[in-house]
């Protein structure tokens, strides 16, 4: 087990994994630290589907052929273009840091479409994690509660010697997952962690973007 500090500083959303299967009793430890997450009046409303084999490789043909056909059905609005200036460029940065790793000139578009299709197929992960939660209210608490669990999730599995991807687009296919699944249509879809071991030797599992300073982000008040 890895120090705290050493895990949360080697955690990074990696984009490339070996076909291997994690053993149950490794998966059982993962989930079991996760589920201490905190949440809004001890509520813990996530509701977590875990995919693999065939559920995970029918659910993927599913949201191909739905992003093929442009066909979209999050449950919850998200788009780089809607942030500001300062925002959009970190996201930008990320984009550029990633198809750069990956040998992708800006300008061959067909690579790139490649690239972002990389997600319907879960970078080659062996699971993915679908995080759903009841709609209450405007869903704002309920999401915070499914970020948090999903953060000590992420943790959890670089203190197991695994990795994840946090995978905002899997919202985008909430129908599909729900169909699949036999879901209610109360229970929304955030996103996805697809996970496993780690490809240390592709260069999507190795590129690190780093973090903002301190200073951008905190601000100390002892008197007002």
């Amino acid at each position: 087990m890895a120090d705290f500090d050493t895990v949360v500083k080697t955690r990074r959303s990696v984009r490339q994994y070996l076909p291997t299967p994690v053993p149950r009793d490794v998966m059982t430890k993962v989930l079991d630290a996760a589920q201490h997450a905190p949440s809004n009046c001890n509520t813990q409303p996530w509701q977590v589907h875990i995919l693999s084999d065939e559920a995970k490789d029918t659910f993927s043909r599913l949201i191909t052929a739905a992003y093929d056909a442009g066909v979209d059905t999050k449950d919850f609005s998200f788009a780089v273009a809607d942030y500001d200036a300062t925002y959009k460029a970190r996201a930008r940065a990320q984009g550029a840091a990633y198809y750069q790793a990956l040998g992708i000139p800006r300008d061959d578009t067909d690579r790139r479409q490649d690239g972002l299709r990389r997600n319907l197929s879960f970078f080659g992960a062996p699971h993915v994690a679908l995080l759903f939660a009841p709609s209450v209210g405007d869903n704002v608490r309920v999401a915070a509660d499914i970020g948090m669990y999903a953060q000590t999730f992420l943790l959890s599995l670089v203190a197991n010697g695994l990795s994840g991807v946090p995978q905002t687009m899997l919202g985008s296919y909430a129908e599909q997952a729900r169909t699949l699944l036999g879901l209610p249509p109360e229970m929304k879809l955030l996103f996805g962690i697809s996970f496993g071991y780690p490809d240390t030797e592709h260069p999507a599992a190795r590129y690190n973007i780093g973090r903002i300073p301190l200073s951008h982000s905190i601000v100390h008040h002892s008197a007002l």
